[in-house]
């Protein structure tokens, strides 16, 4: 088992945000993370990253508990959170974004070594390499937010809403690159709101409601699921 969330309670002040929350990933695993705005998504990335705490349960990483691991040494450890914002610096150049990825590493030919690897991934990067991260197009700002997140070398890479406001043609090519990323090796823990494109890239998928998985199942089962097909699917 790669990682493995044992019931996860987490609040907000007085609000309990998650409940009694488990789910795993197992090595060379898509799994993917559904459900509306507000539903726990983004918050269960957040605990892994150790960017929030949980009152109640367990986090597992290679059967290792790592609860009150602080956000670097998670890094270290090999996860990896691609967030929702994208959060580039943006007066940095493109390939000094790459490069901040690498802060945990101390492999000079490495990193550079790996900073190609990320061009292989993403073309328009290298040809932008040396632009101002604010002055790239959304698409290219989210496949810069990818490739930084790869810098680190990440056993489990966490994406949030990776397709957020790309048009469909950039939506099909991120799921492309997703997929050759996982077949490269690296484990991915995939929230999306756009279900069906999340379901044919994953091998497994959990559905969250206010804060409790309601569903799960491989992509298939969900995809045929009545109630998930109502409620995100269109039917």
């Amino acid at each position: 088992m790669l990682l493995e969330l044992i019931d996860i309670d987490i609040y907000y002040g007085r609000a309990q945000v998650l409940h009694n929350v488990s789910l795993c990933l197992h090595q060379g695993e898509i799994v993917t993370l559904l459900g509306a705005n507000g539903a726990g998504k983004s918050t269960t990335l957040l605990m892994i990253s150790g960017i929030i705490q949980a009152r109640k349960g367990r986090i597992l990483f290679q059967n290792t508990p790592i609860n009150r691991e602080k956000p670097g040494a998670i890094v270290k450890l090999g996860i990896a959170q691609c967030a929702e914002g994208k959060e580039l610096f943006p007066n940095m150049t493109v390939e000094d974004n790459l490069k901040l990825g690498a802060f945990a590493r101390k492999d000079t030919l490495g990193i550079a070594s790996d900073v190609e690897d990320v061009y292989q991934h993403f073309p328009v990067l290298k040809e932008r390499g040396r632009q101002a991260a604010g002055s790239l197009s959304g698409g290219e700002q989210q496949m810069l937010a990818i490739g930084r997140a790869l810098m680190s070398r990440p056993k489990l890479l966490m994406l949030d809403e990776p397709s957020l406001g790309l048009s469909p043609i950039l939506v099909e090519e991120m799921s492309r690159i997703v997929e050759r990323i996982n077949g490269e090796g690296t484990s991915v823990l995939l929230v999306e709101q756009n279900v069906m494109a999340a379901l044919e890239i994953a091998h497994r998928g959990y559905v969250m409601e206010t804060g409790k998985i309601v569903y799960h199942g491989t992509s298939q089962e969900l995809m045929h699921n009545d109630e998930v097909r109502k409620a995100y699917l269109g039917g």
